[in-house]
This record gives C-alpha cells, structure tokens and sequence, in this order.
C-alpha cells in the first residue's frame, strides 16, 4: 500500500520536489517514479527472509533467518531527497528494523510528507520514524545512544567523521558516504 499510496499523491510530491530543490517537474517526477519502483522492489525482498526453510530449485535446503540490529539510525543528505530517504530506509525496514530517520534540513519537508503516506499504509505505526532538526547534533546523539544498534550517514564528511566516533563507544555497525553523494537511481 506504501507504494500506491505515493503513486496516488505523485503530482503533489513532484511539484514539492521540484519547489525544494529547484530541480524541473520532469527530473522531479523521474525521482517520485524511481522512488515507486524502489518502494516495491523492497517490499519484495521483504518476505524473502522470514526465518523459514526455503527449497531452492537445486537440491538440498536453504535456511533464512533475520538478523535485524533492531533500531537503526539513518542520516539522510539533501540530494534526491525523497528517492535518497527511502533507499536509505527501506532496506532497513525490510530486514526487520525499526528505524530514526533523520532527514536534511533542506528537505525535512518531504520527508514530513512522506510521513503522511506512511501513516495511511500498511506499515506498522513505529516502524519508520521522522526526527527533524540539525542533522549534525542528530547523528552524534545517534551514534552515541546505547539503544540504536546501528547508523548509516550519507552527509558531509565531518558529519561522517563525526558518527564514526561517537559511535566508537558502543561498538555500533556504522555505515557512512565520507562525503560522497551515491548514486541514488543503481
């Protein structure tokens, strides 16, 4: 529902788009479809590691067991906000994570946007959740806290460096972009 949901609102959300990052309608449109497309492809995988003995179509058993870090700290940057926040997000989700998303500050919007979608899906209420502010102080504090298992930045490289080592006291699985921007559409 989380992907037909946005699909229902995608004028809205490429206008906003286009509005906050000054981008065209065109390449903000390109970004709410490639966003559509990601949130099934994970919604897919979703159901593909629920703990349970698989046959593949060659002899013998595959065993799949989850093991999700629990709750998962994300740090998102301001390039294509939308398309960037869920493929940082949705992976999460689908290995069973809760996830603290911290959206850039330029684009909290569309992040409080997409919370609406969120709630009207079928995403239980506490799964994905918006923490909206600088997001500097952010991932510190959530690479620090003792009860967030993991963090993935995508940012600045001080802000990388930053999370590497407030996170250095708990031992945390961290992932960051060192300040390189992923190319968010592979």
């Amino acid at each position: 529902f989380l992907a037909e949901n946005l699909e229902a609102r995608s004028e809205e959300f490429k206008n906003r788009i286009s509005l906050i990052t000054e981008d065209s309608v065109e390449k903000a449109g390109q970004q709410v479809e490639a966003s559509i497309r990601r949130i099934f492809s994970y919604a897919a995988w979703a159901d593909k590691y629920e703990g349970r003995i698989h046959q593949p179509p060659m002899r013998g058993l595959a065993l799949a067991i989850p093991e999700p870090f629990g709750v998962m700290g994300i740090i998102a940057s301001n390039d294509q906000p939308l398309l960037g926040l869920l493929s940082m997000i949705l992976p999460c989700i689908a290995a069973g994570n809760r996830v603290i998303a911290v959206p850039s500050p330029q684009t909290a919007l569309i992040a409080t946007d997409f919370y609406q979608i969120l709630d009207t899906s079928d995403v239980p209420g506490g799964v994905v959740n918006f923490v909206t502010g600088d997001s500097f102080e952010l991932a510190a504090v959530l690479a620090a806290h003792d009860d967030v298992g993991a963090i993935w930045g995508v940012g600045p490289k001080e802000e990388c460096s930053k999370i590497k080592k407030e996170s250095n006291g708990n031992l945390k699985s961290v992932w960051t972009s060192d300040g390189k921007c992923p190319d968010w559409y592979n």
